[in-house]
């Protein structure tokens, strides 16, 4: 079949539209014999009669398999250079509870950004130690929190921060290590909002404010510095910023090493993942052993020890294991019209959440996939949007891509590589209730995170009172629903 015009050029028409892209979906999910949608044994139709839909359902099994895959190949590739690895999950791609346990189970540390992710890391049962605190305005009560907790590093962002670090770390008698956040100056390929070592952004200091830094770090007695950071960006496919940072940072780590011992050098994450089937990832395997190939070589020229080497990877260990789950609400085809002449129809699928589960479209006009989820199809492939239920026209979930041209109101849909930025990012814009996270590993689906209901939204409101509560939860005056 031909491509309708109003698709992107990126963008083909499958000859089959219900094939799942292995690149695209976690490792247990596929199609059962009758067609349906499942993971790990669970099929679609079934988690939506049970938790209702939207609905993130995680593949377990995969986010693991990647923590202990991206722990695994760190350590083999720097102790074949002679040194040794830190994994850090950052933990703003997708944080609760029981995420925390997996990821450190595999072994590796988190990076929380705020009072709130310290708390659930703590909640699910973290040793401290193995926590990294990052953030651009970490406040005076954070700080404090992060001392007293016994977080294991925490990444100064600017150089106020030294001194109200070294203050709590003296008030309450430890010696905290720390990292230093470089703004490296390298532009890494990806969205404009998404590149974080640009001259004209908010993390991290200049390379040239370094030294000084550093010196004023070191006159601490409270402060341990521990090293350098630096995090080029997000949703990156391309080695080549990583490998000139690394370059830009091991220089001034070389210099600084005259002032006394270095021993780690964090060189962030930002490693992207394949929303789409045309989308290229760098597997882990293959990213370890450039960043080892690159330190090790760097640091052979300017004749230094290797370091240790930390890296915080995120989306690309939660984000493919993901994906969510939509009830089709209407259909509508729309006559556009091309630019030079004639018209195409583009249909447009209503889900029944939205921008307020998944922000990512709207904000950075990023591409997903969709899939029919309770059933394979034989109809030809028909170019579709999926838009939300929100009163905005920017209210996109999936841009374009094809479903089979039957598809009708009360079909499940999914959308995969959901869980980076789904649930961390979501509102409850328009007042809906914010979804339920499922977890499915070996046929059984159990709720992680908890649904709201519109109870829970009253419950905040102080002008609702109890009575509002109870009606939106369906109670009644004598307690019975």
């Amino acid at each position: 079949m031909s491509a309708n015009p109003l698709a992107p050029e990126w963008l083909k028409p499958p000859t089959d539209a219900n094939v799942l892209p292995a690149t695209v979906w976690s490792q247990n999910a596929g199609r059962a014999e009758s067609g349906m949608l499942e993971v790990a044994g669970v099929s679609a139709s079934a988690l939506a009669a049970e938790f209702g839909t939207p609905l993130y359902v995680v593949d377990e099994a995969d986010v693991r398999a990647r923590a202990a895959e991206a722990r695994e190949c760190f350590d083999r590739e720097f102790g074949r250079v002679g040194s040794a690895a830190k994994v850090y999950y950052a933990g703003k791609a997708f944080l609760s509870t029981q995420i925390a346990r997996w990821v450190t189970e595999a072994g590796l540390y988190i990076d929380v950004c705020s009072a709130g992710e310290l708390a659930v890391a703590l909640a699910a049962g973290v040793d401290p130690i193995r926590l990294g605190f990052h953030g651009n305005n970490k406040s005076l009560a954070e700080i404090d929190r992060a001392v007293r907790a016994g977080v294991g590093v925490i990444v100064i962002d600017s150089l106020i921060e030294i001194e109200r670090i070294a203050d709590a770390a003296a008030r309450h008698s430890r010696v905290q290590s720390v990292r230093l956040r470089l703004n490296s100056g390298v532009h890494a390929h990806t969205h404009e909002y998404l590149a974080t070592a640009r001259e004209d952004q908010k993390f991290g200091i200049t390379l040239a404010d370094a030294p000084a830094a550093v010196a004023r770090i070191r006159s601490h007695d409270s402060l341990r510095f521990l090293g350098l950071h630096s995090h080029i960006g997000s949703q990156i496919f391309e080695s080549d910023g990583f490998v000139e940072s690394a370059k830009r940072l091991l220089a001034l780590h070389a210099e600084l090493l005259r002032g006394g011992p270095i021993p780690e050098l964090n060189l962030g994450g930002g490693f992207g993942i394949a929303y789409t089937s045309v989308d290229t990832a760098l597997p882990t395997p293959e990213i370890a052993a450039r960043f080892a190939n690159i330190v090790a070589s760097e640091c052979a020229r300017l004749g230094i020890p290797v370091p240790v080497v930390a890296v915080e990877p995120g989306r690309s260990i939660v984000g493919p294991s993901t994906f969510t789950l939509y009830e089709v609400g209407t259909i509508k085809d729309v006559e556009v019209t091309l630019p030079h002449s004639g018209t195409a129809i583009r249909k447009y699928v209503s889900v029944d959440g939205g921008m307020s589960d998944n922000i990512r479209t709207a904000l950075y006009a990023a591409d997903y996939s969709v899939r029919l989820a309770n059933r394979a199809s034989t109809a030809q492939p028909t170019l579709v949007r999926v838009v939300g239920k929100h009163c905005e026209s920017g209210d996109i979930v999936v841009l374009a891509d094809y479903l089979p041209g039957d598809v009708v109101p009360g079909d499940l849909l999914a959308v995969p590589a959901t869980g980076a930025y789904g649930w961390a990012m979501a509102s409850n814009y328009n007042y809906l209730a914010r979804p339920a996270v499922v977890a499915v590993c070996d046929g059984v689906a159990r709720v992680i995170v908890r649904g709201e209901t519109e109870a829970d939204l009253l419950s905040r409101d102080a002008g609702a009172g109890p009575d509002g509560v109870n009606a939106a939860a369906g109670v009644t005056e004598e307690g019975a629903p």
